[in-house]
């Protein structure tokens, strides 16, 4: 009965944490490992390794949505993926040699911070700003769906964007969180672009990033069935339900969902690394 009442309650949470990713595009990851480690008593390679796997259903079960409405920029999500692939197989790395209590102190720390730059974005960029030589070039300047009608905007800052995209690609392998909180943030502050697009976008890269370090941790044995199957169903069911309500969401309100969960996570998180309560 407790491995019942453990995975009924897994599935419960996991499907809240999906619904947050996609509406933010941070991915279920953000709230799966704090969830398992603290709540749960998991070790946290463990906790990563499922956060990765439930991290891949949430990119499949948003990406399609936002894609199918016309929020998602694919050139954008393709180019930057060549970054974040290669520093999530470099965060696994990392990862696999560091202490639990190290890798939970860097899981809060980059949640308060995430939690602080997202508290200082401004509104969505017009389309009078200036593009970038190379979006230009790689035509990556678009436009996306509002209750206007479609909205133009320009890419700004693409190699700045590129290089934060490999410590976003580190990030999602060293702690399984598909690190989207920092893509959105630097799509969103550096490369000016709408927060719904980043969102979106964000959502498409994610999956493919986790994927690449989901096999160094399914290698070294950290991915259990019994913690991955509802955690991923949760996700997969929460990401859906989470993408279709995107489109009439208020942005200013995601911002604020945002900022106040990854703070909390990030202090609990930041707490029970020097504690040494994981």
């Amino acid at each position: 009965m407790e491995i019942i009442i453990f995975t009924i309650l897994l599935f419960a949470g996991a499907i809240c944490a999906g619904f947050l990713g996609a509406l933010t595009g941070l991915g279920g990851g953000i709230v799966i490992v704090p969830l398992l480690t603290v709540v749960f008593g998991v070790d946290i390679k463990y906790a990563i390794g499922a956060s990765l796997v439930s991290v891949i259903a949430t990119s499949s079960g948003a990406a399609s949505a936002y894609v199918k409405e016309g929020f998602s920029n694919m050139r954008i999500g393709m180019f930057l993926e060549m970054a974040t692939t290669v520093g999530a197989i470099a965060g696994a790395a990392i990862a696999l040699i560091l202490n639990a209590s190290v890798i939970a102190v860097i899981f809060g720390i980059v949640l308060l911070y995430s939690a602080y730059m997202s508290n200082k974005s401004k509104n969505d960029p017009l389309s009078g700003i200036e593009p970038d030589p190379l979006a230009t070039r790689l035509k990556m300047n678009s436009s996306y769906p509002t209750t206007e009608g479609e909205k133009a905007y320009n890419v700004r800052k693409v190699p700045l964007g590129f290089s934060i995209m490999f410590v976003a690609g580190v990030l999602s392998g060293l702690l399984g969180i598909g690190s989207g909180a920092v893509k959105v943030l630097a799509m969103d502050n550096v490369m000016k672009i709408p927060f719904k697009v980043s969102t979106a976008t964000s959502n498409f890269m994610i999956g493919v990033t986790a994927a690449a370090s989901a096999g160094i941790y399914l290698h070294e044995g950290y991915v259990a069935p019994g913690i991955v199957m509802p955690v991923m169903l949760g996700v997969l069911i929460g990401s859906t339900i989470g993408a279709k309500l995107l489109f009439g969401t208020n942005t200013k309100k995601l911002r604020l969902v945002f900022t106040l969960i990854i703070l909390a996570l990030g202090i609990e998180m930041v707490y029970s690394g020097f504690m040494g309560n994981l």
